[in-house]
């Protein structure tokens, strides 16, 4: 049986600084590659950082000439990434929280967050979502934070197909312990894998909690970051049967 290996990216963004945060991307990138990842996920908001007041002059097209590097990385290594940025549809249309999709193959697709928390519509507008992923015989369906606070969003990805459940948050240390009591409850009762890949740094005056995630299919642990800074958690497939084990990432 072919081995599918996943992982999450605990990043720590710099507020505002694409650039920096650009590079950052790709050295976790190319270190999950190493690692033989086939799909990467991100934090929300992982290229800019969580700064809301920001995202309107930050927010670029899904096909900007910005984010080239990261495409022709994702197809060099082989990699689909899932990173967090603010776009536009349009040049002149709202700011939407995005989850881009940058496939192996080179393509890319956009999955925008649906559910804004208390606040948020003062700087975004609501998305619709996206398509799931296909990676070999598995169905990927992605959330961004407060998606998987809404139960039929999860419900909608399994009756969709979806066997994995891949979320991009900002989860602070007050709500670390009831978002994780949700996410591994998904994984039990939906018996999918559900990935979370959280802040591992303050972000947007939130003091993140880091702790990113992977449950399995029982809704048992398989690993977790044990606090905050930069790391990848890494799930591996192999005869059927789930491990994972944290990379601290330096």
């Amino acid at each position: 049986m072919t081995v599918l290996t996943l992982a999450v990216a605990q990043s720590v963004s710099i507020a505002g600084d694409v650039s920096a945060n650009l590079a950052r991307h790709q050295h976790l990138m190319r270190l999950a590659a190493q690692q033989g990842t086939q799909l990467l996920v991100f934090p929300e908001l992982s290229l800019t950082g969580y700064e809301p007041e920001l995202a309107a002059d930050l927010a670029l097209t899904a096909d900007s000439p910005t984010l080239q590097p990261l495409r022709d990385l994702a197809r060099e290594l082989g990699l689909t990434a899932v990173v967090g940025m603010p776009i536009r549809v349009a040049s002149d249309g709202p700011v939407l929280i995005a989850a881009l999709v940058l496939q192996a193959d080179g393509e890319l697709t956009v999955y925008s967050k649906q559910h804004l928390h208390a606040g948020e519509a003062r700087f975004f507008a609501a998305g619709c979502g996206g398509a799931p992923l296909n990676l070999g015989s598995e169905t990927v369906a992605l959330a961004v934070c407060a998606d998987f606070s809404h139960a039929g969003h999860v419900q909608a990805a399994v009756e969709a197909g979806a066997s994995i459940y891949a979320a991009g948050a900002l989860i602070s240390e007050g709500g670390y312990a009831a978002d994780s009591a949700l996410l591994q409850g998904y994984a039990r009762d939906h018996a999918i894998l559900v990935l979370m890949a959280n802040h591992g740094g303050p972000s947007g005056g939130w003091a993140c909690a880091g702790r990113s995630a992977i449950w399995d299919a029982h809704g048992q642990l398989l690993a977790a970051i044990e606090g905050g800074g930069e790391a990848l958690l890494i799930a591996r497939r192999t005869a059927g049967q789930w491990q994972a084990d944290a990379v601290i990432v330096r």
